[in-house]
């Protein structure tokens, strides 16, 4: 089974659901799909699509699902991550309105690059890393990564104004 999470931002991620509901019609992807939609609002056939559902549901999803994909917010990562499930992120783009900024691009990145989860820079790497996903062994997560989501909070923080500021020499 995979779990796709999009978490509980107030902003749709619905190119992401039809990349993976065309992947089903293409019969790329053959297993059992279960959404946790948050606020994205998308109808399918394919896949079986829940808003917002508590916390224990959801975990109970993670334990079961054998792939997690899911856009680039840590919690979502982390989570699945704890559970040591294979994970495939996609991060929201402020250009086509699914976030603030583009802070989720550095997430995906990050997390990525030390061997924890696939990542691609959008939907039309999802095939790619559907393939990939197979024989990929994610490097297991550490108790020390306080570090990294502190740098992390810190840079979503000065990127949206909320951080210190820096004095005018």
């Amino acid at each position: 089974m995979i779990l796709v999470m999009l978490g509980t931002q107030n902003n749709s991620f619905h190119r992401l659901l039809e990349k993976i509901d065309k992947l089903i019609e293409e019969k790329k992807i053959q297993d059992k799909v279960i959404v946790q939609a948050g606020y994205t609002k998308y109808e399918s056939k394919n896949m079986k699509i829940f808003g917002l559902i508590p916390e224990e549901e959801l975990e109970r999803y993670q334990e079961q699902a054998d792939l997690i994909i899911t856009h680039g917010g840590v919690g979502s990562i982390i989570s699945s991550l704890k559970k040591g499930k294979k994970v495939i992120a996609v991060p929201r783009l402020h250009k086509y309105g699914e976030h603030v900024n583009d802070h989720q691009k550095e997430i995906v990145e990050t997390y990525n690059k030390k061997g924890y989860i696939i990542g691609v820079k959008g939907v039309g790497g999802l095939e790619k890393a559907l393939t990939k996903v197979k024989d990929f062994e994610p490097k297991p997560l550490q108790s020390n990564n306080q570090k990294m989501l502190n740098l992390i909070s810190d840079f979503i923080d000065r990127d949206l104004g909320d951080g210190p500021q820096n004095p005018s020499i």
